[in-house]
């Protein structure tokens, strides 16, 4: 996959302009899916205290541990993940836009 999506950047422009855009991305997101969930299975969901939602706008998640949290296409603008353990957290799609990730562990985490 890693090697057909990086022959697509070399196309002319004109043969850029015919791609099925739509179709390679979906073809690319499935192997993200499976990536992030093969690297979260040690992770259970269940044992969450936050409610499941996208929509994290401007929340106060200082020090939390969201250890392998999926925030896949999340709004957490202004969200206040200071200190916050996000390890092998799948952040793909995520809107981070003035999010505070100071002195949070964001190892194995992915964007």
């Amino acid at each position: 996959m890693f090697d057909e999506t990086l022959s697509l950047t070399n196309l002319d422009p004109m043969d850029i302009l015919e791609l099925d855009v739509p179709a390679h991305r979906g073809l690319v997101n499935r192997h993200l899916l499976t990536t992030s969930s093969i690297i979260r299975k040690d992770f259970n969901p269940s044992r969450r205290i936050m409610k499941i939602t996208n929509d994290y706008l401007g929340a106060n998640m200082r020090g939390t541990d969201l250890k392998g949290y999926n925030f896949r296409g999340a709004l957490l603008i202004a969200a206040d993940l200071s200190g916050a353990d996000l390890r092998k957290a799948d952040f793909i799609g995520a809107d981070l836009r003035d999010a505070n990730l100071s002195d949070a562990n964001l190892t194995g985490s992915f964007f």
